[in-house]
Formats: C-alpha cells, structure tokens, sequence
C-alpha cells in the first residue's frame, strides 16, 4: 500500500498527499505548525493516510474536511481530533443523500486499488466533531493560523481553508481545474458564485485545489468568478442549464 499515496513538499512545513490511483485525483494537505498539525481533507480511505502523516510530522494532528463527501472524509477514522462545518454535521449522522452501494461504486470507478481492498467493507464515515466550524473560525497551530471560510455551492458546508501568512488558500471542490460539479440537489450555483467572489479578493498567492492538476494559479479564481458573473446574467445560473467549457476547467450545472 506505500504507492498508494504521492507526497509532495510544498515548504518545510507544508505537504500534499495525492491519490493518483483514483480518477479524482484527490489532493490533501498537512499544515504542519510549533505545537499542532493540520490535516485538510483525509481522502478516499482506501488507504491509511494516518501512516503517511506520522513520517511527516510527531505533533498532534487535528483533520478537517472540505466538506463532507466520501472522497475528502475516508480517513477521518483515524483522526479523533477532526472538525466539520455545522451545515453539514447530519451528514455525519447517516443523512448523506447517497446510498453506501452507490458511494462504493464511485470509489471503484476508475480506480486501481491495492490487491488486498475489500469494498464490500467500505463505509462513510460517521462521527461527531471535536469542533464544530464556522466562517471566519482561526486554527491556531503554534506560530501558523489558519482561517476556516464557509464557501458554499459545492456542498452546503463547504469550507475553503486560508493562510494569510503565506497566502496559501486551499480550495477544496470550489476551485480546481476540470469540470466543476454544481448539478447536485445538494449544489447551489448562486452560492457558488457568492463564495468565488469571496474568495477572488483575497490576496491569495498559491491556490492548492483538492483534484487534479497541481499546475494551478491564482487568476484562475477570477476567471472563475467572471465566468459565474456571465452566466447569472445570461439567466443560466441554475441547475439543468448543462455544461459550460472554458478550456482548462468547466462547470456541470
């Protein structure tokens, strides 16, 4: 299982864990301070991300979602220490919309799992959080403060997570480049445009997505939020109005 999982160093206190093996190409974060880690997102669960995190920190390690959909919340098992946004704590408690048949199917779509995965055994996670999130909350991690921001569209709870210090803002499924999924009852365009005009004035300096390409930059978040902008006021800001191509990313409403 130690391919499952690439690690790339961002500085020297900051890494990503990548799962490649799956379509979604799943993207987490250890933010690493003086007296705490953070983990932003704990992927699929197909592997213990827990046994990659202890080689890159001894602190302890308090995990959060992005938002609560079975490829960000997989390893929350591991971590008892973890938060979640209020908005999205039933989904916890075995209100997710989707079946555990259907999320199983989404897991082994696309994907090259190890010889010894069983999915008849996966589950999504369920639990209560040692802390309950809202806009505007600090992670203090011992000389590094993280702001957690409600970022709705994607998922009701969803949360972008940004370093002023650095500039480093960690987007989750708001901002990545592919197609954007806002097609979901559970979606909701307009709170997607209102979260990329949130998050276009900050000084951001890195944008670290939770999927697919890493080859990433800032602008894109702007070029997002005009795009959003030209859909609301061509009346195509809701779902059912399709797919909209804008070359390095899309949007599914």
């Amino acid at each position: 299982m130690s391919n499952w999982f690439t690690i790339d160093k961002v500085d020297s206190t900051t890494y990503i864990l990548s799962e490649y093996r799956h379509w979604e190409e799943t993207h987490c974060y250890l933010l690493n301070g003086k007296d705490r880690s953070f983990l932003i997102d704990t992927g699929l669960g197909i592997c213990n991300i827990y046994d990659e995190v202890i080689k890159l920190t001894d602190k302890p390690v308090a995990a959060a979602a992005t938002h609560i959909h079975w490829d960000h919340i997989g390893g929350h098992k591991y971590f008892p220490e973890f938060y979640a946004h209020g908005e999205e704590l039933h989904w916890l408690n075995g209100e997710f919309p989707l079946s555990t048949e259907t999320v199983r199917e989404m897991v082994l779509d696309r994907c090259d799992p190890p010889e010894d995965f069983d999915i008849s055994t996966y589950t999504m996670f369920q639990g209560t959080p040692a802390r309950v999130l809202k806009d505007g909350d600090k992670i203090d991690l011992g000389g590094r403060v993280v702001e957690a921001l409600h970022t709705p569209g994607h998922a009701p709870g969803h949360m972008c997570f940004w370093e002023e210090k650095t500039g480093y803002l960690f987007t989750g499924d708001l901002v990545y480049k592919d197609t954007l999924f806002a097609y979901y009852p559970s979606t909701d365009p307009e709170a997607y445009l209102a979260s990329l005009e949130k998050i276009a004035a900050l000084p951001a300096k890195r944008v670290f997505p939770a999927h697919h390409s890493l080859d990433i930059q800032p602008e894109i978040v702007t070029r997002m939020r005009d795009a959003f902008r030209q859909l609301k006021a061509g009346g195509k800001l809701r779902h059912g109005s399709g797919t909209f191509d804008y070359g390095d990313w899309a949007v599914w409403l």
